[in-house]
């Protein structure tokens, strides 16, 4: 049975999460130019999720100041774990002033992979892959308020929760079809994917013909 916690401002200092830690983030909307950053989730993949509500001075809280999630989120020896990591990344870096490395993405792995299917959102990851049902009913939710319902937690601690499963599947099958490497250089690439969305290189994207 899963287990959520719940952390005002930061992280307690001492907590060890181990080489790999699952990490997703909840806004006020998807554009991380303009929507905060209100709730940053992670967990061991030990049934835990650790949930960060990030307030801001406004409503009294402490905004960006959270030195213990972000000596996580910037420590060199720890691999973040996200699904689309590419908004995670702009959000955590507007929102927190740090860039999140080195970073694995579970979106990017299935779409290497799984070219059977364009289906790679977390729901059909988490069903496909790790056996289990998540709702996404909360996700369009008020992650402002300042005080968070119990649906908005469990589902929050839902995206989070089976990360580390569902990697170990996708690690496999890149390994089998050979696609390990590739997948490797993309992920060193998405700090700077996400800087560029930043600076508003999303459309056009800089890539595009």
């Amino acid at each position: 049975m899963s287990a959520i916690q719940l952390h005002k401002h930061d992280l307690p200092a001492g907590l060890d999460l181990g080489p790999i830690v699952a990490v997703d983030t909840e806004t006020m909307g998807l554009n991380p130019h303009r929507d905060r950053l209100c709730l940053v989730q992670l967990s061991a993949g030990d049934g835990t999720a650790h949930l960060v509500q990030i307030i801001p001075p406004s409503l009294g809280g402490k905004g960006a100041d959270c030195p213990n999630l972000k000596t996580l989120l910037t420590n060199p020896l720890v691999t973040k774990l996200f699904h689309f990591a590419r908004f995670d990344i702009a959000a955590i870096e507007n929102g927190l002033g740090v860039v999140t490395a080195p970073v694995i993405c579970t979106k990017i792995a299935s779409r290497l992979v799984r070219t059977y299917t364009d289906r790679h959102g977390l729901k059909e990851l988490c069903r496909d892959l790790a056996g289990v049902e998540i709702s996404k009913q909360q996700q369009t939710s008020d992650w402002g308020a300042p005080e968070l319902t119990q649906e908005q937690l469990a589902y929050a601690a839902s995206d989070v929760l089976y990360l580390h499963a569902i990697w170990e599947k996708l690690q496999a099958l890149l390994v089998r079809e050979g696609r390990l490497e590739i997948a490797r250089r993309a992920y060193e690439f998405l700090p700077t994917r996400a800087k560029l969305d930043l600076l508003g290189y999303e459309v056009p994207d800089l890539f595009s013909h």
